[in-house]
């Protein structure tokens, strides 16, 4: 997907993306530090717990590697 593809409306946070397609916000968070997705700077509003959230990410993209995500069993140790 190309950048200039996107609209304000697709840019959503880590916790909002997680309600809207399931896949865990750590899962999410790897995703953009390994290139797979875009992120963008957030507008920093608080989120009621001290932390303020500073990371959007494209819902499209997302939802596009979400198709093909598959959850890891937990090992056992």
């Amino acid at each position: 997907m190309q950048i200039v593809e996107l609209y304000p409306r697709d840019l959503v946070y880590a916790h909002e993306a997680e309600a809207q397609t399931g896949i865990p916000q750590s899962v999410i968070r790897k995703w953009a530090s390994r290139g797979k997705i875009h992120s963008f700077p957030g507008d920093g509003r608080l989120s009621g717990n001290g932390h303020g959230y500073k990371t959007m990410y494209a819902l499209p993209e997302i939802k596009e590697l979400a198709k093909t995500y598959r959850p890891r069993q937990p090992r056992d140790r």
